[in-house]
């Protein structure tokens, strides 16, 4: 795959594997014991935490740092996991700066919130690493269910389902599970294999079957599974890009993030990854970041986000904004792409400056253009293979409720139904929301 896009200036080895080891090592060590006690500590455990109710997933964080501090990690790992069967990733993952640890009462008054993210991973790896799975599987019901998507949304639905005693049988696209666990997520965040190590984690319930290398609308239909299956629940994600609509798009060295993001992370020698001398990544989202600030690792000498309006406005939150400074990493406003130059392969991208004074952005006509031998397109993406049969809202698939789609017994979740935030953690509640109500549709 490397090759294929391999430009003037795009090469592998640019550091040594131990510079690239020491680069992509733990973004947040995990806390010893004693440091977890020291942060839980400093928890108010307040009524009517603030925290709770910023909380996609609605985890009793209160409850579970009271646990910590008490000395159960165990104990505080099953208050998380009973509401968040994949706390471990999102304690790695989630924007926990914009979510709980932003309305945390310390943080209000100190400017220091209790690191709730990192209390949350210090007690579900301690669950984990005794190889303990705190929940049984009811008795069978005799139902079976399919799960398209073994991303977030559907490893949540299919875990709550499986504990209710149906049987679930789960489709993916790909060659394993996890989805934008596996492959989505920058390579610093997770470390260890720690995506696939959950899954194997989650699938002791039993109850689960596994299917890989299978695509809706290719070789599954969603009448067939509907026959097949009482119940669906989808949750495909968003596998199209949107284009880069700039000329010379499709010259060498131009190519998705998301793609050389999931290349990375399977990666088995990061040393042998090709990465441009000066990259340039369009978007401004996380995956933006991811892509750019992994490519400043890799050895990029310089490394640009270009994003079309204002820092206000950009998806990536601060926190990830000053990470991707803080590795070298320049942020770029106000510019989007009109241009991709060179003569088969990139050499520079011409960006135009954008104003947003009526509220309607449009170029100014004033342009820059910057050496890029390899760009990064991290402009959005969008939804594929959804049935004709469903409904849909705007670009996504319309829901109601928990997850109730246009079709009866067709449920949806994640980031490819409409509505709510496209995180990791909001979608494993959405996958456990969904599976709640297809198991009081199946029970009756």
């Amino acid at each position: 795959m490397a090759a294929r896009h391999q430009a003037s200036g795009v090469q592998a080895g640019r550091l040594s594997a131990d510079a690239i080891a020491e680069n992509f090592s733990d973004l947040h060590p995990a806390f010893d014991a004693h440091e977890a006690a020291v942060a839980a500590d400093r928890c108010y455990f307040c009524y009517d935490a603030p925290c709770m109710t910023a909380c996609p997933t609605d985890i009793d964080i209160p409850m579970f740092i009271r646990e910590i501090q008490a000395g159960h990690p165990e104990a505080a790992a099953r208050t998380i996991l009973e509401q968040n069967i994949l706390g471990g990733m999102c304690a790695r993952v989630c924007p926990t700066e914009t979510l709980c640890e932003e309305v945390c009462v310390r943080e209000v008054a100190e400017g220091k919130p209790v690191e709730i993210g990192r209390l949350q991973r210090y007690a579900t790896d301690t669950l984990m690493a005794a190889g303990v799975h705190p929940f049984t599987r009811a008795d069978a019901t005799g139902k079976k269910v399919a799960v398209v998507g073994a991303g977030p949304a559907g490893l949540s639905c299919a875990h709550r389902l499986a504990m209710h005693g149906h049987d679930v049988v789960v489709y993916d696209r790909r060659n394993k599970p996890g989805g934008l666990n596996e492959f989505g997520i920058a390579a610093y965040k997770s470390v260890d294999s720690f995506a696939e190590r959950e899954v194997d984690w989650l699938l002791q319930i039993g109850g689960i079957e596994i299917v890989t290398g299978r695509t809706l609308g290719e070789d599954l239909s969603l009448d067939s599974l509907c026959s097949e299956f009482d119940a669906v629940f989808l949750s495909i994600g968003l596998a199209g890009v949107n284009a880069l609509r700039a000329e010379g798009a499709d010259k060498q060295g131009v190519r998705d993030a998301v793609d050389f993001i999931a290349e990375l992370r399977q990666a088995e020698d990061l040393s042998a990854l090709e990465v441009g001398r000066n990259v340039v990544v369009i978007g401004g989202g996380m995956t933006a970041v991811d892509a750019a600030v992994q490519s400043k690792l890799l050895g990029a000498e310089n490394v640009t986000i270009a994003y079309r309006r204002d820092r206000d406005a950009m998806g990536a939150s601060r926190f990830e904004q000053d990470l991707a400074a803080s590795k070298g990493v320049k942020l770029m406003f106000n510019v989007q792409p009109v241009a991709v130059h060179g003569n088969g392969a990139a050499t520079e991208i011409e960006l135009e400056y954008t104003s947003n004074q009526t509220g309607t952005l449009t170029g100014t006509g004033e342009t820059v253009r910057l050496v890029a031998d390899q760009v990064f397109k991290a402009i959005g993406q969008t939804l594929e293979g959804a049935p004709e049969a469903l409904a849909l809202d705007g670009r996504k698939i319309a829901v109601t409720g928990a997850g109730r789609t246009s079709v009866d017994g067709v449920w949806a979740g994640g980031d490819c139904a409409a509505g709510g935030d496209d995180l990791t953690v909001t979608a494993v509640a959405e996958g456990r929301d969904a599976a709640m109500d297809i198991h009081d549709s199946l029970m009756g």
